[in-house]
């Protein structure tokens, strides 16, 4: 009986790892201009890299069907829809990078900060 509680307790706190070791996975996003950025994180959080710093962004109330990160500090401000993503610096006022998608979103799936979000209903 001890063994096969030993086992499951092992397979259950297995199953959480492999849980936080995806969400904490680096996503490389490609965009137009042979821009480039990197997340990490889930549908509330996220770690951006940005030529080569890192910065934390917090999910912001955003519309339907899309998602939004913002670093009030810093002025990064990422939307995210379902077929791509802009990066701005909100507060330098300027558009960081464009038409961004993971290699997922190029093969006509959703990103991955989509999962546990709301539905997006393309219109």
């Amino acid at each position: 009986m001890k063994k096969t509680f030993l086992a499951v307790s092992i397979a259950i706190a297995s199953l959480g790892l492999t849980t936080t070791a995806i969400a904490n996975e680096e996503v490389v996003w490609t965009c137009s201009e042979s821009k480039q950025f990197k997340t990490a994180g889930n549908t509330e959080k996220i770690r951006i890299i940005w030529e080569a710093k890192s910065y934390e962004l917090a999910r912001q109330t955003s519309l339907p069907g899309s998602l939004r990160y913002k670093n009030t500090d810093s002025g990064h401000d990422l939307v995210v829809l379902g077929n791509k993503a802009m990066l701005f610096n909100i507060k330098a006022g300027v558009r960081l990078a464009d038409f961004c998608q993971t290699a997922e979103m190029k093969s006509g799936k959703l990103p991955y900060l989509f999962a546990g979000a709301e539905a997006f209903v393309p219109n």
